[in-house]
């Protein structure tokens, strides 16, 4: 029996999986009841699986009866804290918390390509490994992963993220980079308070603090090369007690975001230097503190290559589009960082079901049909991968 025939029994399963995960939304850190269900499936299925990272991040193993390399396969599992607005019938149930990444998806996909590679054990050759990866949203899933060892003996990993913007028959999987290496910075801005009505007693935070925000657009405009595609954001600005009280403190928070290691490593001292040089030009102090989420998310050219060929096997010769990179950024990057991989994107959108909204919006849902063929692609890239196929 071949892999589509194979697909075909789990078609029904991977949509009530993807159905029951959606209505059992859990946001990062806490997915207890989606790591139970997934472990649960698995030993139904007789898969092995252990801990492996956060507490509800899930490892399990697929030997094959034939010698061959090792690949892993990612689906992160957790939600977001966005109101549903969809009306399914299969609507969040939790409150104030919802799959608006298409998480849910991968799940589901994960579970179902588990379901194929174990009924093709006999064809299937070397190893594969299956990581649900807990707390995606806040870039710790990943990392801890990787330092809990899952990837020890891995050559190479792989996966996909459902995209509302990617038509449905459609995927895109380019080298090169893809999503943006993402940083948070914290700026504390220091004046002196003092009466709205004698500015010359006090000293300004707010004034330092609004020039802050204007001068670390220079940032990008000033300090990095014109091809360098980069983000300077200020999310939040806070400052004040009082309508006639000259505010003696100002505190920012906001973000960068790039497709270059070159940039990622040195936007942190350029920020610091314009924000600290800003403020002491307008007799103020400024303290900057940088917190790394995730860096450049960059396929590598081999898997991409392998992907987006299993991708025309599985969905047809057309499927691969160019879609540009996003700024958003992936944690998947930690694994890349150590081992070739790339991320597939899978298209999802299809006006015509409703499923014609971005990620992250309250009504965001998919094209169900699609699935069960990212769950091929899951399973054909480990076989092929670990079978050697050239592309």
């Amino acid at each position: 029996m071949g892999m589509k025939e194979v697909a075909e029994k789990y078609s029904d399963y991977q949509v009530e999986m993807r159905r029951w995960f959606h209505n059992n939304a859990e946001v990062s850190e806490k997915e207890y009841e989606t790591a139970k269900k997934i472990r649960e499936e698995l030993d139904k299925m007789g898969v092995e699986w252990e801990h492996c990272g956060l507490e509800t991040s899930t490892l399990a193993t697929i030997k094959g009866a034939k010698p061959g390399k090792t690949v892993l396969l990612r689906g992160d599992i957790d939600a977001l804290s966005v109101t549903e607005e969809t009306g399914l019938p299969f609507a969040s149930k939790t409150k104030g918390v919802m799959h608006a990444c298409g998480h849910d998806c991968h799940i589901s996909m994960l579970l179902t390509a588990a379901h194929i590679l174990n009924d093709m054990k006999d064809e299937l050759c070397g190893t594969v490994k299956l990581a649900w990866q807990s707390s995606e949203e806040v870039a710790t899933g990943a990392k801890a992963m990787v330092e809990d060892g899952a990837l020890d003996g891995v050559d190479a990993c792989f996966a996909m993220h459902v995209w509302g913007n990617v038509p449905a028959g459609h995927i895109s999987c380019d080298a090169g980079p893809r999503m943006g290496a993402a940083r948070m910075f914290e700026i504390d801005v220091q004046g002196s308070s003092g009466h709205g009505a004698q500015p010359d007693l006090a000293v300004d935070a707010i004034v330092a603090g609004s020039a802050i925000v204007g001068s670390l657009q220079t940032v990008v405009s000033r300090k990095l090369a014109p091809a360098e595609p980069a983000v300077v954001t200020v999310g939040t600005f806070n400052a004040g007690e009082r309508w006639n009280v000259i505010a003696g403190s100002a505190k920012l928070t906001g973000t960068t975001r790039c497709f270059s290691y070159d940039v990622f490593n040195k936007f942190p001292e350029y920020v610091e230097q314009v924000a600290t040089d800003t403020a002491k030009a307008y007799g103020c102090t400024a303290e900057v503190r940088d917190t790394l989420l995730v860096p450049p998310t960059v396929n590598d050219e081999g898997m991409s290559a392998l992907a987006r060929a299993v991708a025309q096997d599985v969905i047809g010769e057309e499927a691969p589009i160019h879609v540009p990179p996003t700024a958003g950024g992936e944690d998947f990057a930690y694994f890349m960082e150590k081992v070739p991989g790339c991320v597939l994107l899978l298209g999802v959108a299809d006006e015509a079901s409703g499923a014609c909204y971005v990620q992250h919006h309250s009504k965001f849902t998919v094209y169900e049909p699609e699935l069960i063929r990212g769950a091929q692609i899951y399973a054909k890239v480990a076989m092929d991968f670990n079978a050697g196929r050239e592309v």
